[in-house]
């Protein structure tokens, strides 16, 4: 695997596309001026902050079993901040919060050659020792602020190079879910409701109970509130 630092960009996940070959790659930045976040939203990303980005190449890997992409991405963080007596808590599908406050996003990029994953770029910003814009204070939080001091950003960087490059499973992802059993609101472009959270299936499904019927449902479809 190889690794590029930077000590800023417009993007790790765009740097990562403008590379020529195909060679895994990581590449991290100290700041990023156009951060890029899920659904075309930016991404806060002020300096103190640990931002990354994995590109992988696969060989017959099918777009069915995408989901072990995002489990993979998510666990990791989750270890990495865990390593630093930090406890985190998915919210599906692909942030990780502290507190009911979010530590980490995660931007996953596909490309695809037929039914199957060609390359997968996975961005990520793990909130370290970034001081948060007031807008943010509310729902975001950083590493600094939990533990009460800064810490060494590359002491971060590296504990999360080694997680991204382990192999975590289903299981994983959902040991760091504590919201089974509750009521969560679920959000779609036209509405918001309730229903119980029961479980994630493999290929990252969320399982609730509504109106006493259970039913699957898509991240692409809905999103989840705690």
């Amino acid at each position: 695997m190889r690794i590029i630092e930077l000590s800023e960009c417009d993007s790790t996940n765009e740097y990562l596309k403008r590379l020529n070959g195909e060679e895994d790659t990581i590449v991290t930045a100290l700041r990023q001026t156009a951060g890029k976040g899920t659904k075309g939203r930016s991404f806060s990303s002020a300096d103190g902050g640990l931002y990354l980005s994995v590109m992988r190449f696969y060989e017959n890997f099918s777009a069915a079993n995408a989901f072990e992409i995002m489990i993979n991405s998510c666990v990791a963080v989750c270890k990495t901040v865990e390593g630093f007596g930090i406890k985190p808590v998915i919210r599906w599908a692909n942030d990780v919060l502290v507190n009911g406050r979010k530590i980490c996003g995660t931007l996953i990029e596909n490309t695809f050659a037929g039914a199957n994953i060609r390359r997968s770029i996975v961005g990520m910003g793990i909130n370290v020792n970034n001081e948060l814009p007031p807008e943010l204070r509310q729902i975001a939080v950083s590493m600094r602020e939990i533990l009460g001091n800064r810490l060494s950003l590359q002491t971060v960087k590296k504990a999360l190079i080694a997680n991204l490059q382990k192999s975590f499973t289903i299981n994983d992802y959902k040991k760091y879910i504590d919201w089974f059993g509750k009521e969560v609101v679920l959000r779609t472009d036209k509405e918001s409701y309730t229903a119980t959270a029961l479980d994630v299936t493999a290929d990252g499904r969320l399982v609730v109970s509504r109106d006493g019927k259970i039913i699957e449902i898509s991240s692409a479809e809905v999103s989840l509130r705690l």
